[in-house]
């Protein structure tokens, strides 16, 4: 037996059996049966008495009798029933479905231990489907017996706890043969590992509670470890084999922008991350960096002031942004601070006209027109630079691999790259998935910005929500009103934003109210933004199509109806659309009564700070990191073991221990670390291919 075998093979198993558990639990070899974890155990020396029992989810393990088995009929169901017997009382047991053989293997009158979850109905107790195990004294036999993930179509065929329990005792003694070392002596020692084999025997049985977590806490290690060290390496390959081009002057656009037309001192977090940026791209290697930023840290002015050095070197910049209302938002800004100078920015969406769309072509080609900010539009075949050298991508995890890759071949040599998001990442997230990259994190608010007083409000309040939105208003403010739009609800959802309208023209009826929202065409999203903007209407009505990109210093107020069906990034992104002014700004999180618990942790959250740092993390907790990645990069965290959120420890230690050893060693060539280099090319290489680009 190898790891490759397949389990049809394994003894107990065979061809139909092995097609039933590769359709329900995708194993296929011995490897994947061995790295099929338990997800609990159940502590054999807790036996539990019929006079003990009370309700509860958990499953228990009783021993005694079974005695009078019965079919009953009730109506065209058939089920089978047992009584079920210690020295405090009985119970019953009963099957829904169930076979012939069964019913005829039940040991009757024997000693017996029962295990399943308890059900009470009339004040008495039974147990559906219990697993039954005759009582057999073995030596040396582990108290904690493990629990697999299992479902009811494998039930039902008699694959249950006990079959999986059996299969992998077998197995677990082929173990000398299937299990080889991945980590050095001195690695082992130092952090007082078990071995590799005996973490495989004390993860499927262990000998007790301490060597359980001794093998958990080593195959947690092995998981982020390998994951570090892949991404440690693509790091290092991209440092000598992505050639870039050097900019190693900071010239007339920089120094003229910096000194005579930046509208405010940036922040020490901007001069930091400037000069992490300045630093890369000085190098003849593509730059290839995270730019991490709070909503309203200023990452567009470290966007262009970057730009203007790619400009001083004789290149051309481009700035992509997932949305037409963003990018927008992009190209007015920098065309705004650019507008003393003689700077040629343009704006390429999929709304561009023909006629514009002929000169922005014309004047990449020849080089008249050094900063290009678009959408997907940019990545168009007919969009041809004559020497892009610098990337920008706004929000990344919307964009797929493919699409960015489309990008970088814009020019023969690869585009320097900055990838900037307003949506912070947790730490653990950052230093796993974006191992790769070098994270710029602007942590620091620009200097006046006042921070947002949020609260919570009920439908009760609402009275007072409304004056004091007027009193707002009669400052000389503006007001958001922002309503749930989701693509499930999308009809429904839609019918309410149309009766907030009513509700709030009526309630405001002195003053103008607009609406925005995502079924608009761009030109009426258009009319209605600058409507709104230019200060014409006090206020706005709108769905999430404003959660990025919508800058109006002059709005103070932003209420958010339904807040409870919002996620806790959604929420935090929305409050960044006020707080852009000099002024004190508010977030009212209009919620219904009742709420579930996740719900008031999110709103709790949302009140307590204003920290997206912090925010992210609380966030992850609630939805895992899948959700927080996006949907272009779903289905890459999928660890075993391994819990981005409870496990920042580990993620922490194993990172500092790869770049340790990539440091003395990074060929991995020394005798003592070739045991990692063969094991990784064997099992880990080529698994994260889409991390080759950002």
């Amino acid at each position: 037996m190898t790891p490759e075998t397949s389990i049809e093979y394994v003894k107990g198993i065979g061809p139909d059996r092995a097609k039933l558990i590769k359709s329900v639990l995708g194993l296929s070899t011995v490897d994947d049966l061995l790295n099929f974890y338990p997800i609990r155990y159940l502590d054999k020396s807790k036996v539990f008495k019929i006079s003990q029992l009370e309700e509860s989810s958990i499953e228990i393990q009783l021993k005694g009798r079974i005695t009078q088995v019965q079919e009953v009929q009730t109506g065209k169901t058939k089920r089978l029933s047992a009584k079920f017997n210690d020295d405090t009382g009985t119970m019953d047991l009963v099957w829904f479905q169930y076979s012939k053989w069964l019913k005829e293997q039940l040991p009757i009158n024997r000693e017996v231990y029962i295990f399943g979850k308890i059900n009470v109905f009339n004040r008495q107790f039974s147990m559906p489907h219990p697993e039954i195990e005759v009582e057999e004294k073995k030596e040396g036999e582990n108290r904690l017996k493990p629990i697999y993930p299992s479902s009811e179509k494998l039930t039902k065929r008699g694959l249950n706890q006990r079959f999986f329990q059996v299969i992998l005792r077998n197995i677990c003694k082929e173990i000398p043969n299937l299990v080889e070392e991945n980590f050095p002596d001195y690695l082992t020692k130092a952090f007082k590992f078990l071995s590799r084999q005996h973490t495989y025997l004390n993860i499927h049985f262990p000998k007790d509670m301490e060597h359980y977590e001794k093998a958990d806490n080593r195959l947690k290690f092995e998981e982020s470890f390998f994951f570090q060290l892949g991404y440690a390496l693509k790091k290092l390959h991209h440092r000598s084999h992505s050639p870039g081009n050097p900019f190693p002057i900071v010239g007339d656009h920089f120094n003229d922008f910096y000194n005579h037309h930046i509208p405010f001192d940036l922040t020490g977090a901007q001069k930091r991350v400037l000069k992490e940026i300045r630093l890369d791209m000085k190098r003849p290697v593509q730059m290839n960096r995270l730019l991490q930023g709070d909503v309203g840290s200023g990452k567009t002015m470290v966007a262009l002031l970057t730009m203007l050095i790619a400009m001083d070197n004789g290149f051309q910049s481009c700035l992509m942004a997932p949305t037409e209302i963003l990018a927008q938002q992009h190209y007015n800004g920098i065309k705004e601070l650019l507008e003393a100078t003689d700077i040629n920015v343009r704006l390429l969406t999929g709304s561009s006209k023909t006629s514009e769309r002929k000169i922005i072509h014309e004047e990449l080609e020849n080089g008249t027109l050094s900063i290009l900010v678009g959408t997907h539009a940019v990545l168009e075949d007919k969009v041809k630079f004559k020497n892009l050298g610098l990337a920008i991508i706004d929000e990344q995890h919307r964009f797929g691999v493919a699409q960015r890759a489309k990008l970088w071949a814009k020019n023969k040599i690869p585009p320097h790259i900055l990838v900037m998001t307003a949506t912070p990442i947790p730490r653990t997230l950052a230093m796993s998935f974006y191992s790769d990259l070098d994270v710029s994190v602007i942590d620091e608010m620009p200097v006046g910005r006042k921070p947002i007083i949020t609260a919570h409000r009920r439908e009760k309040d609402r009275t007072y929500v409304y004056n004091f939105c007027r009193d707002e208003i009669k400052k000389g403010r503006q007001v958001y009103f922002v309503y749930p739009l989701i693509e499930e609800s999308e009809t429904l959802d839609y019918k309410n934003l149309m009766e907030g309208l009513d509700h709030v023209m009526t309630a405001f009826s002195d003053y103008n109210t607009t609406m925005l929202h995502g079924k608009m065409k761009p030109a009426e999203k258009d009319a209605a933004m600058n409507y709104f903007a230019s200060g014409k209407a006090e206020i706005m009505v709108a769905t999430t199509v404003i959660e990025v990109g919508v800058n109006v210093p002059n709005a103070s107020v932003m209420v958010i109806e339904s807040s409870e069906r919002f996620g806790l990034s959604q929420l935090h992104q929305l409050r960044g659309r006020v707080g852009r002014g000099a002024e004190q700004s508010y977030c009212i999180l209009m919620t219904s009564d009742k709420l579930s618990k996740e719900s008031r942790t999110r709103i709790k959250t949302m009140t307590e700070t204003n920290d997206g740092f912090k925010i992210s993390e609380v966030d992850m907790q609630l939805r895992g990191p899948g959700d927080i990645l996006g949907t272009q990069q779903s289905g890459v965290v999928d660890f075993k073991r391994l819990d981005l959120v409870n496990d920042s420890a580990i993620i922490k230690t194993t990172k500092n221990t790869v770049d340790k050893i990539l440091e003395a060693d990074p060929h991995l060539a020394n005798p003592d670390n070739v045991i990692i280099k063969n094991y990784y090319l064997r099992y880990y290489k080529g698994k994260n291919k889409w991390s080759k680009i950002s």
